[in-house]
């Protein structure tokens, strides 16, 4: 039986721990999903689209949201702002529909501040032998900024015990399987 009301679910990972491969499978086993769409001021880039990967916004119209309190959360990243409307996220979760949000550490914890009746879940993988192994797969990162990732994921891996709970990515389709679980459960 599938839970009926709405909730915010947040999912968490290191990169290279497959959370938007996780993530893309959840929304084909339940496409009455609603994947969050954040905000960002960075120029778009090819292909991209409008309300797609991004609400594209100028620093006025972003730094106006945040004045009036408009985001769920965000954070200035490299010289761009990109954060949560909160609106949209409301107005699902008030409608019955279930919202995933693929956010960082920083970022969950504002939205753990704020709605700490939100679903957290934190991705990680079987060790840190294998997400290296991931990480060294895709073939895009220098041998020095393979270093920083991986010493990134093990600092984010520290962040883990704040989440409700922790999904192991050994295996795509039981990962999500299990995220299902834990969201569709009555508590």
């Amino acid at each position: 039986m599938r839970n009926t009301e709405g909730k915010l679910v947040v999912i968490s990972a290191p990169s290279g721990t497959g959370k938007g491969t996780v993530i893309n499978q959840l929304l084909k086993l339940r496409p009455d999903f609603v994947f969050s769409v954040s905000a960002t001021t960075r120029k778009p880039r090819p292909g991209e689209v409008d309300g797609v990967e991004y609400h594209f916004l100028t620093n006025e119209r972003f730094r106006e949201m945040i004045i009036k309190n408009e985001f769920l959360e965000y954070a200035e990243y490299v010289g761009e702002f990109y954060g949560t409307p909160l609106k949209p996220i409301i107005d699902c979760v008030d409608s019955g529909i279930t919202v995933l949000l693929d956010i960082e550490i920083q970022g969950a914890r504002q939205v753990m501040a704020k709605i700490p009746d939100a679903l957290t879940i934190f991705i990680v993988p079987p060790d840190l032998d294998e997400l290296e192994n991931r990480l060294r797969g895709r073939g895009t990162d220098s041998e020095k900024k393979l270093a920083a990732r991986l010493e990134r994921a093990r600092v984010e891996l520290e962040e883990k015990c704040r989440y409700d709970y922790i999904v192991i990515n050994d295996d795509v389709n039981r990962a999500a399987e299990e995220i299902l679980y834990l969201i569709d459960r009555k508590d």
